[in-house]
């Protein structure tokens, strides 16, 4: 059920202000952790495209990392428990498809997360720049020196690779 955004907030929207609640809103979603990679959140990988007032309750826009994500159900409870308990009810949750989301959309303080916490995050710009046409660095070295195992790590959307000089196993976050 998709409820319109009263006259207030229409103006409000055109004149370029928001509410106070949508930065609390976005705090709380900043808190939820994203389960194959708890050193991020879903704020950082940039799945929630969008935080909306409506004339009862809120609009939160999710993208899930693929549309055949097994986290996608869990996602959602998470993000309605968690400003449930902040006191934002009701929310509706509109899943968008489209874009598809994209590594693009992760920020710079995620990707340096998860080099720390051993994973090479994405390279280059999806599509743009892959792992066949530049090396992978290490994360836990920082060589160049590496090679590909195996298209598929520890999830579909990571590859298993190894450095020829620490020799570590590691898992790069494919570009999507």
């Amino acid at each position: 059920m998709v409820q319109q955004c009263n006259t207030f907030f229409r103006a409000g929207f055109r004149a370029g202000i928001q509410p106070p609640e949508i930065h609390q809103i976005w705090q709380c979603l900043h808190q939820i952790a994203d389960p194959e990679l708890p050193a991020l959140s879903i704020t950082d990988l940039g799945m929630i495209r969008a935080v909306t007032p409506l004339q009862n309750g809120w609009r939160v826009t999710f993208t899930p990392t693929y549309s055949g994500c097994p986290a996608t159900e869990y996602l959602i409870n998470a993000i309605q428990e968690t400003l449930a308990q902040a006191g934002f009810t009701p929310v509706y949750i509109e899943i968008s498809l489209t874009p598809a989301w994209t590594t693009d959309w992760m920020n710079a303080d995620a990707k340096q997360r998860l080099r720390e916490s051993g994973i090479a995050p994405p390279q280059g710009l999806a599509c743009e720049k892959t792992a066949d046409v530049e090396p992978i660095t290490c994360p836990c070295c920082g060589s160049h020196e590496t090679e590909k195992i195996s298209e598929f790590g520890s999830t579909a959307c990571k590859a298993l690779y190894r450095c020829q000089q620490c020799l570590e196993p590691f898992d790069y976050f494919k570009c999507i």
